[in-house]
């Protein structure tokens, strides 16, 4: 059996607070989820927010017109005679998803109708709507109440309704208050009362239940799902998408999904940058750490016969399983970590550097793959100041109504370099710079990923700040700077970096395999 994704991240997800989309990012996300991830549907809007939703609906409209996408765009519409749908037609989309009151103590107390006028209303919508050529899905708003409450006013207002062949009715648990077995019955319920209906269900995440009664609206025969990219949404956010993916493929027996998995972390990303919104480290499928061991008897059992592996491995979802440091690793998580940068030690030297890196955990230090060539400089005593990329000198410039200036000095295997750059600002300043130097003598230059400030836990918020940056050559990479200077501690994470590539020669490896993946 097909279930359908209906992806409702740019409509309820932009509901998070302090989420607002612009009409380019809602476009890309919409041609990304479609194309690239390909979920079934996408609502991009609600019907007369804002000239900027307009905009955005008749951007995306266009496109999917184009592309033969149009019956996949959906917009919220509204009881409201014909506004909703004269704002639906000259956006361009061609399907209204109308919310309507699935609860009677809506109808009563929030709209003061009866709902015989209620239904009156929503027939009216309707043959509005199909007069202009736009197909219709009903929302049955906080149905989770309704069903439970007024049962009978939900099944009137859906017979009312059967003459209209409605595309689909869509039933929400709009305040999350649902359980996973109630939500089986209910949905049951109007699955087996209604057989020739299709139902979408829409969980929303209060009790962290979202996943868990999307799942069993499912085994209950629900044939649509809706979801958002990383959970946004209001409150605590809706069902997130790569959750519900990996719970559907792995778990229920004779669906089928259409959904790209390979492309699930892409599209957090994206989603994550647009809308500023930071997906937790420890966030499934799609967060940093979910593929992450850190306890050394896993990372041995993983050696010998991915003893500590799940069906949710890394390479379905286009990543791939890292192996923390810290002071619970051991000797096998120190050898993945090797293995992966392509460094071979003697087992003398391996149990240093585990000490060292022991050392360091119980310190509470942060210990990346990525500090492991540092860590066995220091401990097998090699020349660890002896930087191949020394930073002589930089002087940086910002005045009112100008664009920063840098000028920058680097020593790079005996030879001093400068170059002077604009930049939009302090830092992209520097870096461009370096960037010059760079094209100079014919050395790639990393691509700059992600750039993140913090105040490191149990420091003094005043003094100190640490700026880790994600990096791509290759592969991905970080590095991190401690300076009392946020633009100073971005340059020593720069300067880290450099001397990293250095260090571990990436840009043979990256050449080495087409595909710049190790």
């Amino acid at each position: 059996m097909k279930i359908e994704i209906m992806d409702t991240t740019l409509r309820d997800g932009e509901q998070t607070p302090g989420v607002s989309f612009t009409s380019t990012e809602k476009y890309n996300i919409a041609r990304m989820l479609i194309e690239e991830v390909k979920v079934d549907r996408v609502e991009v809007a609600s019907a007369r927010v804002s000239k900027g939703e307009m905009e955005a609906v008749k951007l995306i409209s266009n496109w999917s017109a184009q592309k033969g996408y149009l019956d996949r765009i959906e917009v919220l519409g509204f009881v409201d005679g014909t506004k909703s749908v004269d704002w639906i037609y000259e956006s361009g989309a061609r399907v209204m998803n109308l919310l309507c009151k699935g609860s009677v103590k809506h109808v009563k107390y929030q709209l003061k109708k009866t709902p015989e006028e209620h239904i009156q209303d929503i027939k009216n919508v309707i043959r509005y709507a199909y007069s202009k050529g736009i197909k219709v899905n009903v929302y049955l708003e906080i149905w989770s109440e309704g069903i439970v409450q007024s049962p009978e006013y939900v099944f009137q207002l859906i017979d009312s309704l059967k003459e209209f062949n409605i595309e689909r009715f869509m039933l929400p648990d709009t305040l999350g208050v649902l359980q996973p077995e109630q939500t089986y019955q209910l949905v049951k319920l109007m699955v087996d009362r209604y057989p020739g209906i299709k139902f979408d269900f829409h969980a929303h995440n209060d009790y962290d239940l979202a996943v868990a009664n999307t799942f069993m609206a499912v085994k209950a025969g629900a044939v649509g799902v809706h979801t958002t990219v990383n959970g946004l949404g209001e409150r605590t956010g809706n069902t997130p998408l790569a959750s519900v993916v990996g719970v559907l493929n792995d778990f229920c027996e004779g669906i089928e999904l259409s959904i790209d998995e390979s492309k699930l972390a892409k599209i957090s990303k994206i989603v994550e940058v647009f809308s500023g919104v930071r997906v937790p480290a420890n966030k499934p499928i799609v967060g940093e750490n979910c593929f992450t061991q850190t306890c050394g008897v896993h990372a041995d059992g993983d050696n010998k016969a991915n003893l500590y592996c799940n069906n949710l491995i890394p390479e379905r979802f286009g990543r791939h399983r890292k192996y923390a440091l810290g002071k619970s690793s051991g000797k096998a998580s120190i050898l993945k970590n090797l293995e992966e940068l392509g460094i071979e030690l003697d087992q003398e030297s391996i149990r240093k550097i585990t000490e060292r890196i022991v050392e360091l955990g119980d310190k509470k230090e942060n210990i990346t793959t990525d500090d492991l060539p540092y860590i066995i400089s220091d401990v097998l005593r090699t020349k660890q100041n002896d930087e191949k990329i020394k930073l002589l000198n930089y002087y940086i410039c910002h005045a009112r109504n100008l664009k920063p200036v840098s000028t920058v000095s680097l020593k790079i295997n005996g030879e001093v370099y400068e170059e002077t750059s604009t930049g939009d600002g302090q830092y992209d300043a520097f870096v461009k710079a370096v960037t010059k130097i760079y094209e100079k003598i014919n050395k790639p230059m990393p691509q700059l990923v992600d750039y993140i400030v913090t105040i490191p836990p149990g420091g003094k918020t005043s003094a100190l700040v640490e700026t880790s940056i994600t990096w791509y050559l290759g592969r991905e990479f970080k590095t991190r700077g401690l300076d009392s200077d946020q633009t100073a501690s971005a340059i020593k994470a720069t300067m880290k970096a450099l001397n990293l590539i250095e260090e571990m020669n990436f840009n043979a490896g990256a050449n080495s395999n087409g595909n710049g993946k190790e």
